[in-house]
């Protein structure tokens, strides 16, 4: 008799999957055009570059993410971030008037994109944990009320006297001229909050894109000018073609040690995003990979003229949330994205700046959220991190904002390994476990045997203070033969730990004593080996157990 025919419905449940797919993957393509398409036009004006550049990054961004990296809802393109940090590092150099801004920036990008690429060859995807992430948030909130404030003009129609006023210099220059705020711009400012604010209960709806749209209608139809409105302009198309910036070779090397700081935030930014949405939704990604991906979106983006890109959280999270379901969602926001700046590229013209400024705000609403920070305090972690961090930004600017916090991550991290913490161990109740005696004084200690521990790996910012403590712990006890130290968080030893371990070594053999290593991995376990064959890495010296190595040294 045959069997049930399962095998003619397994089509037709095939392709109507592929179906409902499709049609979530389109959805959630209009969404993230509708919030990319406004994103741009407000993210150039951060850079203080024309539209076209952020145009040209986008597509770049998504067609070649789509294309080669690994993560189904990550949305590579121009961030509020890395505009700003950007336009900040390329004023710096750019800013006297004797170098071309623009050929500045496309170099910055440029030379961030191919030290990310050269990273991911030498298979650094670690690179963002040299940043921890209560400095990203502080920075990130820092650099979200930076922006938020410099829209403040735009929103109230307020003349700037100068470009390039620090955040609260601005601040109190908005304030103290109210008398001059434009009320129409002010109304159409509130009148797009409120809009966007509503259109915010209908996530599948391009609530930016949808007031931008409304508002440049309006615009052209009661005719602004009339008004007093500001408007961005006309707006030129892009022109696609490739070209190197042409700038000196003292130049090049002063735009290399400022991109460091956008190669950090960039791969921070888009790795956390990336990273975030991985572990919502199950999937694997790999550090190196999006390594390679997001330098190379940067190098062609720069190489055609177009902003430095990433991974966004706003976009990529808007993304997943309109129920993307595969990297086909990107495509299809390219190919919207396409459209638009063939056929409606003229009509931005329109678009009020007090209404650009609101969707400004309204992208980095998210980034004003001061939740994760009131977390970490609460925590009593990390304090002065998150508050040196967004204090860096505010009164320093973003570019050195951004450098001061890489600097007090890894000024954080170096404290924490040169200040470490030696536990000596005892016996658990006759078992072969050894723990830290303080938290199990119960423990017993062996007769004759001192048994330590440090907390910290030995490298050269550490091993000097290790030894130290060790030698003190032993001048306070009488009675030693056997000093046995463990290097279980110890994966490989530098040159000067190594030192540092043979120089105790003969330090203690000088007082009779004895010093024997325990769990020593095997890199470490060669590299002693081959270099004091005869002393600290003999046969007998390095054992695999803290038991071993006592038993050793009670023999």
């Amino acid at each position: 008799m045959p069997g049930p025919p399962v095998q003619f419905d397994r089509p037709v449940q095939t392709a109507a999957r592929v179906r409902r797919v499709s049609r979530r993957d389109v959805g959630a393509g209009l969404c993230v055009a509708g919030l990319l398409l406004p994103e741009a036009v407000a993210y150039a004006g951060l850079a203080h570059l024309p539209v076209a550049h952020a145009l040209i990054a986008m597509l770049v961004g998504l067609c070649l993410y789509a294309l080669f990296g690994g993560s189904r809802f990550a949305v590579v393109a121009p961030t509020s971030s890395t505009a700003s940090l950007a336009a900040a590092a390329a004023w710096s150099l750019a800013g006297s008037g004797q170098l071309d801004y623009v050929s500045v920036l496309m170099a910055l990008t440029l030379a961030a994109g191919g030290m990310l690429c050269l990273l991911a060859a030498a298979g650094q995807g670690q690179l963002s944990a040299y940043v921890s992430r209560p400095v990203l948030r502080g920075f990130a909130f820092g650099l979200a009320v930076t922006i938020v404030v410099k829209q403040l003009p735009d929103a109230l129609g307020l003349p700037v006297p100068e470009q390039g006023m620090a955040p609260i210099q601005l601040l109190s220059h908005t304030l103290t001229h109210a008398a001059q705020w434009h009320v129409p711009s002010i109304m159409v400012a509130a009148l797009a909050a409120l809009a966007m604010a509503l259109l915010r209960r209908w996530p599948s709806l391009p609530a930016l894109l949808l007031v931008m749209v409304v508002a440049m209608m309006s615009v052209r139809a009661m005719g602004a000018p009339t008004l007093g409105l500001h408007v961005v302009g006309a707006v030129e198309a892009p022109t696609w073609g490739w070209r190197l910036p042409s700038l000196s070779q003292n130049v090049w090397l002063q735009v290399v040690e400022l991109a460091f700081g956008l190669l950090i935030l960039v791969f921070a930014e888009s790795w956390g995003s990336i990273r975030s949405l991985a572990l919502a939704h199950g999937d694997r990604v790999d550090a190196n990979r999006e390594l390679w991906v997001l330098g190379g979106c940067n190098v062609v983006s720069a190489l055609l003229q177009g902003m430095p890109v990433g991974a966004g959280f706003s976009a990529s999270a808007a993304n997943a949330a309109s129920g993307a379901t595969s990297k086909a969602a990107a495509l299809c926001a390219l190919v919207v994205v396409g459209l638009a700046m063939a056929f409606g590229l003229q009509e931005l013209r329109f678009l009020p700046r007090p209404v650009l400024a609101v969707a400004v705000m309204a992208a980095l609403w998210h980034a004003l959220n001061p939740r994760p920070l009131i977390d970490v305090w609460r925590m009593d972690r990390d304090r002065v991190l998150v508050v040196g961090s967004v204090l860096a930004v505010l009164l320093l600017g973003v570019l050195h904002g951004m450098l001061a916090a890489i600097g007090l991550s890894l000024l954080a991290s170096l404290r924490r390994f040169s200040q470490p913490v030696v536990h000596e161990l005892a016996r658990l109740d006759g078992s072969e476990h050894f723990v830290a005696r303080d938290a199990h004084p119960e423990a017993a200690l062996t007769e004759g045997v001192l048994v330590l521990r440090p907390e910290e790996p030995l490298f050269f910012a550490s091993a000097e203070r290790v030894v130290s403590e060790v030698g003190r712990r032993v001048r306070a006890q009488s009675g030693l033969r056997t000093v046995v130290l463990s290097l279980e968080e110890t994966s490989d030893l530098d040159s000067t730990a190594v030192e540092c371990l043979l120089e105790l070594d003969h330090h203690l053999r000088q007082q009779g004593l004895r010093l024997l290593l325990s769990r020593v991995k095997e890199p470490a376990r060669d590299l002693l080996s081959r270099w004091d064959p005869q002393g600290l890495g003999a046969q007998g010296r390095m054992f695999v157990s803290v038991a071993d190595a006592v038993r050793a040294g009670q023999a």
